[in-house]
C-alpha cells in the first residue's frame, strides 16, 4: 500500500511523518507541495474528505502575512485559490493512502499507521 506525504521539505511535522512511516515500514512517496505546486483539483479532491477547516492553517505565517480582505473573504473558492497560490497555507502534512486522506500528525493519525 504506497503512502504520499505532500508538503514541504524543511517542515519539521512532515519530516517526523516521513520518518515514522519508514520506521513502520511503509513504502513512502514525497511531494513537496511548495517546489512542485498543486493543481485546484488536489486541494477540492482532499476537501471532500476533510473540512475547510482542517486543511487550511490559520496559524502559520503564511496566513498572517495575507491581506485582511483576503483573510475576511470566507468563501471556499477563493481560499481554494488562495491555498493554489500559497501552498504553504496548507496545514501539513496531508497524507494519502488507499484514497483516505489525513491531515497533520497528531497520535490519531500515527496510531492509524502504527504497524
Amino acid at each position: 500500500m504506497a503512502i504520499t506525504v505532500y508538503g514541504i521539505a524543511n517542515c519539521d511535522t512532515v519530516k517526523k511523518a516521513r520518518v515514522f512511516l519508514a520506521e513502520q515500514g511503509h513504502e513512502v512517496s514525497f511531494y513537496d507541495f511548495r517546489k512542485q505546486g498543486l493543481e485546484r483539483a488536489q486541494i477540492e479532491s482532499w476537501l471532500s474528505q476533510q473540512p475547510m477547516d482542517v486543511l487550511l492553517n490559520k496559524r502559520g505565517t503564511s496566513w498572517r502575512k495575507l491581506s485582511d480582505a483576503d483573510k475576511d473573504n470566507a468563501d471556499t473558492n477563493d481560499l481554494v485559490a488562495l491555498m493554489v497560490a500559497n501552498p504553504t497555507l496548507i496545514k501539513r502534512p496531508v497524507i494519502e493512502r488507499d484514497g483516505v486522506v489525513s491531515v497533520g500528525f497528531s497520535k490519531d493519525v500515527q496510531a492509524s499507521f502504527s504497524a
